[in-house]
């Protein structure tokens, strides 16, 4: 058994090889495998599209609930319902329970954006990169923003008529904001 895998060792040894991967000299992973390139500045901005609970990151752009109900319709109803509550994936819209955060005791419970998520620009983030599902980032700012805002409106946090934008947003107090823990860690070896 110990020949097998000193010869399985020695065939990936010749393969990082001649694949132009150079041995990194201590047993590990090669400390270069010989193909790609260093990202340029220019692509590195392109993917740094984080939006922060404190907005820094938002693009310019506006939106309202009422601009946002024909979005939802053209490009989310079918996958989470006329509504936001029917699916068939994540419901989007609910409040229930009200008091309490039972979510660690009670795994049934529907986790939506009105009962559960801590900020709204996580919202503006989320729906940005990732939806529609069949084209993620294929929407522009301004419907993101109008998207976001009927989501708001439907969750009963904001009203149809607020105008939410990268001034706004950041200033949404969500229902569930005060039941999470913010990660003020600095790096390093500091553990809390």
């Amino acid at each position: 058994m110990r020949r097998h895998h000193v010869t399985a060792g020695a065939v990936v040894l010749v393969a990082l090889v001649s694949w132009g991967a150079e041995p990194s000299g201590q047993g590990g992973p090669p400390a270069r495998f010989g193909f790609g390139r260093p990202a340029t500045a220019a692509e590195i901005a392109a993917w740094d599209i984080a939006v922060r609970p404190d907005g820094k990151g938002l693009p310019p752009g506006r939106g309202t609930a009422r601009e946002g109900a024909g979005v939802y319709a053209a490009r989310c109803a079918t996958c989470h319902g006329p509504t936001g509550r029917e699916g068939p994936f994540d419901r989007l819209v609910g409040r229930e329970p009200r008091q309490g955060f039972p979510f660690g005791r009670d795994p049934t419970l529907a986790r939506t954006i009105g009962n559960y998520w801590p900020y709204a620009t996580t919202l503006y983030d989320y729906v940005n990169r990732a939806m529609p599902l069949d084209r993620p980032g294929s929407l522009a700012p301004d419907q993101v923003y109008s998207l976001v805002a009927y989501l708001l409106w439907r969750n009963e946090i904001i009203s149809d008529s607020a105008v939410i934008d990268a001034g706004t947003l950041p200033r949404v107090v969500m229902p569930a904001r005060d039941r999470f823990v913010v990660d003020d860690r600095r790096g390093g070896p500091e553990l809390r």
